[in-house]
């Protein structure tokens, strides 16, 4: 039973940082795909960031510059580091993998990210 389980996210000031962890359990097998969405309320679900197997990165426009996302790969975990946070980043946060040659996605439960003003 594959899982992802999130942590990191909380509260903070617009122009502070936080660190979204996504770990993930049941496989030993490296996924081909892992990234972060976020969703507000009455909002469509957003792709914020991605990262390959291979090590390579996207974003949108939106968190250029100010988000990073990175992977160990011998812990099974990715990284969102989230930094000049503004009160737009307020969602709930969701880890997302998918295996190659697959087209199934594993979601996390999420976690809520609240920028304040």
């Amino acid at each position: 039973q594959v899982q992802l389980v999130e942590s990191g996210g909380g509260l903070v000031q617009a122009g502070g940082s936080l660190r979204l962890s996504c770990a993930a359990s049941g496989t030993r097998i490296v996924f081909s795909f892992m990234g972060w969405f976020r969703q507000a309320p009455g909002k469509q679900r957003e792709k914020v960031a991605m990262v390959t197997s291979g090590g390579i990165t996207n974003y949108p426009d939106s968190v250029k510059g100010r988000f990073t996302i990175t992977r160990d790969n011998a812990k099974n975990t990715v990284y969102l580091q989230m930094n000049s946070l503004k009160p737009e980043d307020t969602a709930v946060y969701y880890c997302n993998a998918r295996f190659a040659g697959s087209n199934y996605d594993y979601w996390g439960q999420g976690t809520q990210v609240t920028v304040s003003s």
